[in-house]
């Protein structure tokens, strides 16, 4: 049988090109609610540190410069109460180039093994990953609280993985998945668990966690910098976890040239040594998701529920691309289709509270809200 070539499908939110013309004729122009881009400024000394650091003329160290590391290392200590070596912490290029090309390396690592798992309702780059890697992408179903049904695992698919993808607090569902029993399968299984955390500074429901305070022993935890602190722009992110592929990774990404550009790795240890700018950030995304839960349920008569975490709301709207649609007519506001995300979220909506609030007192006043 001939290998037939990789046609990559559409960008998800290409899709929306037609809904963008749709919203774009209201006065005032698109009010973009789709795509989970930060739109409230970094900190002054953050800023400051990008044009002041005299990294730029060098390469930068493709594990994170020592002080990353250990910003790093202290923001998980005082978040989580963990001590993690320095040695095995390490930095990326933003948290997606993390996701798209693991599983690729994983594979050399593993050769025997040709499965990603990953949640069956979620961010599209963990299917992503697994097809540009030429393996096997299983979606996980999900329970009743919007957790992992890890029950669900064949015993065959599991004996197949490479790793398996958790995301709590969870795109676009804000769910926060039971990060113990992940650990806890993944050392049973023998497969190596990968939590994607880079929302866990914005909970609702009850304090963050990482399924690094479950041990280090076979997870790897990735956090970024992009919501938290606003900084989506300067790409960084870094891993933390178990050493055997923490060590490993680092050394496959020193070949391929991973490297998070000098001067950003020197405003990420500014970030990451600030905690008052997250806490102000948190009470931004806090107010701006009741305010909008509160003017699409008053427009919709859908009853939208505030997330335990993260900064959508993801609803049921019984046709995800027509309420889209009928958004985009109405109140010239841009949403994204909840099979953006797998084809069991086909009915709902994700809306991205990442517009100022003045922007979305103008989606309030189009819909009569």
């Amino acid at each position: 049988m001939t290998a037939q070539p990789f046609v990559p499908p559409p960008y998800p939110y290409d899709r929306l090109d037609a809904l963008a013309k749709i919203a774009a004729k209201h006065d005032g122009g698109v009010v973009d609610l789709s795509i989970g881009t930060p739109c409230d400024p970094p900190t002054a000394a953050v800023v400051a540190a990008l044009s002041s650091s005299n990294s730029e003329r060098g390469y930068p160290a493709s594990i994170g410069s020592e002080p990353l590391r250990k910003a790093a290392h202290d923001w998980m200590q005082r978040r989580f109460g963990i001590d993690v070596p320095l040695g095995q912490i390490a930095a990326c290029v933003g948290s997606k180039e993390f996701v798209a090309t693991t599983p690729q390396y994983m594979k050399l690592r593993l050769p025997d093994r040709d499965t990603v798992l990953f949640p069956a309702v979620a961010y599209p780059t963990y299917e992503m990953g697994a097809t540009l890697a030429g393996c096997r992408a299983v979606p996980v179903p999900m329970n009743a609280s919007g957790g992992l049904d890890l029950s669900s695992i064949s015993a065959a698919d599991a004996a197949r993985a490479l790793m398996l993808w958790v995301n709590s607090p969870s795109n676009p569902m804000g769910t926060l998945d039971d990060l113990a029993a992940a650990a806890t399968w993944g050392r049973a299984n023998g497969v190596p668990v990968f939590s994607d955390e880079c929302y866990v500074e914005f909970t609702w429901s009850r304090k963050g966690e990482s399924i690094l305070q479950h041990g280090l022993d076979g997870v790897v935890a990735l956090h970024s910098l992009s919501k938290r602190s606003n900084l989506a722009g300067v790409r960084v992110a870094f891993y933390a976890g178990d050493a055997d592929i923490v060590n490993y990774l680092k050394e496959v990404r020193k070949h391929v040239g991973m490297m998070v550009p000098g001067p950003a790795q020197a405003a990420g240890v500014v970030a990451l040594n600030d905690d008052a700018h997250v806490a102000e950030q948190r009470h931004v995304y806090s107010r701006r998701l009741a305010r909008m839960a509160e003017v699409l349920s008053t427009w919709s008569g859908i009853s939208i529920a505030m997330p335990a975490g993260g900064f959508y709301l993801w609803f049921d709207a019984r046709d995800g691309w027509e309420f889209a649609e009928r958004l985009a007519r109405d109140g010239g506001a841009l949403v994204s289709p909840g099979d953006f995300y797998g084809a069991g979220g086909a009915n709902n909506v994700r809306v991205a509270v990442v517009q100022p609030d003045h922007r979305i007192d103008v989606l309030a006043r189009r819909l009569g809200a």
